[in-house]
């Protein structure tokens, strides 16, 4: 996470309150009108669930104590005001203590549709809705905790674990296909390719195979891993991950199902 942005989170009050400009809560409004709509019939129960009982606010930046409230109520799990970017120990150290770690910037309209950075719209409306549900809380603090403990390197298969769950996993109910992943639902063409497009894989959950499988933050994912139903999260947490790490180690990558990412020199 040792990466530049140009986004700086901004300062709250002594009541954790923050100041947002009328463009920045237009900048919400949008998105969430937007997205909202994408998502109804995509969204498994239990986020559209979490969704109503968080009751965002559709006209601006909803306030970390308000989310925050609730996610207490429910599951215990706060929000966490952090800088843009934070490295990957204090990321699994506030996941451990049932703290989301939320960035308090909104994306520039040049990026309305995607940005690298996780911003306050990400995680509050792909993330915050889906904590207030038992297994999907556990799971994620059972994730902190994993990755406090772990190696660096085991820490790069962990991330595969999450990228695959957190934020691009896929429920296949009785209902049909639907999204879990918080980076799913809050990019509406990834809501759109990763429901209806054809090139993707979509392949039964196997944790061996989640944690062999690379992926690139800036594309449209190439795969997707699908669980039954949410509670089988409570599966995977009580799994032997280490072990499953290690037996990951010992098989080897899977070969990338994208090209590389060209990075530009500069001139």
């Amino acid at each position: 996470m040792a990466k530049n942005t140009k986004y700086v989170s901004k300062a709250a009050d002594e009541h954790g309150m923050i100041a947002w400009t009328e463009q920045e809560n237009r900048i919400w409004q949008k998105l969430y009108a937007r997205q909202i709509d994408c998502i109804q019939d995509k969204a498994c129960q239990e986020y559209l669930d979490g969704l109503a009982l968080l009751n965002l606010p559709e006209d601006r930046v909803p306030q970390l104590p308000e989310v925050s409230a609730v996610l207490q109520q429910t599951t215990g799990w706060q929000c966490a005001q952090v800088p843009a970017l934070i490295g990957f120990g204090e990321f699994f150290r506030l996941l451990s203590e049932k703290k989301f770690p939320v960035a308090t910037f909104i994306r520039d309209e040049d990026e309305f549709d995607y940005l690298e950075e996780p911003d306050i719209f990400h995680e509050i409306f792909g993330h915050c809705p889906l904590l207030t549900n038992p297994a999907f809380a556990r799971f994620t603090q059972r994730y902190g905790e994993l990755g406090l403990h772990a190696s660096k390197e085991d820490r790069v298969f962990l991330a595969r674990l999450y990228w695959f769950t957190v934020e691009f996993g896929l429920l296949q109910t009785e209902n049909g296909l639907k999204i879990y992943g918080g980076g799913i639902l809050s990019s509406p063409g990834e809501t759109q390719y990763a429901m209806h497009d054809e090139r993707p894989l979509r392949k039964p959950f196997d944790a061996v195979d989640v944690l062999r499988t690379p992926y690139r933050i800036d594309i449209m994912q190439p795969v997707y891993f699908l669980i039954n139903h949410i509670n089988q999260l409570d599966e995977i947490s009580n799994l032997d991950l280490p072990a499953l790490i290690a037996e990951a180690k010992a098989l080897g990558l899977h070969d990338p199902l994208f090209a590389p990412k060209i990075i530009k020199q500069a001139s």
